[in-house]
């Protein structure tokens, strides 16, 4: 047995190691290089320059969404680590907590998805080939992620030792 039964081969390569890098990777553009207008101006995708500079409540939005990308990516770096880590030996836990973490990831998928279709302008949306790669991570990438929790959830590439299992709990009848 694996020291990290419940996150096994493809899904641990994805979820704690490029996810993780992934959602930090925009802090860093968005705080340091190119900086939040850039960043901003590529939410959209668009043939005009971004600006040189953005109002300074438009900026602290962008530094703020920065900070939950960084936020985003230490959390399932370090807690699935720490997971691992605390839990060798009992893959039940492992996946009952990692199921709790990958559960409120996926909705936020979903409504990632969701608000970043709706946001974009008629004309952009059902026309992928010419959205960029912010728009492609914020919709293509996260799709994938959203398939790949619900393929771990399904127990599809690994076995299950939560999800999916019966019942352990004993119950009580009352006469």
């Amino acid at each position: 047995m694996s020291d990290f039964s419940a996150l096994p081969g493809f899904y641990q390569a994805l979820f704690l190691y490029l996810e993780p890098a992934s959602t930090i990777l925009p802090f860093f553009m968005v705080w340091l290089l190119p900086g939040a207008a850039w960043f901003h101006h590529e939410l959209i995708p668009d043939a005009t320059p971004a600006p040189a500079a953005l109002d300074d409540r438009t900026t602290m939005a962008i530094w703020q969404l920065g900070n939950c990308y960084l936020l985003l990516g230490m959390l399932s770096s370090f807690v699935f680590r720490a997971v691992r880590d605390a839990l060798p030996e009992n893959p039940a836990a492992q996946e009952r907590i990692l199921g709790a973490s990958l559960l409120a990831m996926a909705i936020a998928d979903a409504t990632h998805i969701g608000a970043t279709f709706a946001g974009l302008p008629e004309y952009l949306r059902y026309t992928p080939q010419t959205w960029n790669a912010t728009t492609h991570g914020n919709i293509s990438f996260v799709i994938v992620l959203l398939l790949s929790r619900t393929a771990w959830f399904l127990g599809i590439g690994r076995q299950r030792y939560y999800f999916g299992q019966p019942s352990t709990k004993k119950t009580v009848k009352s006469s």
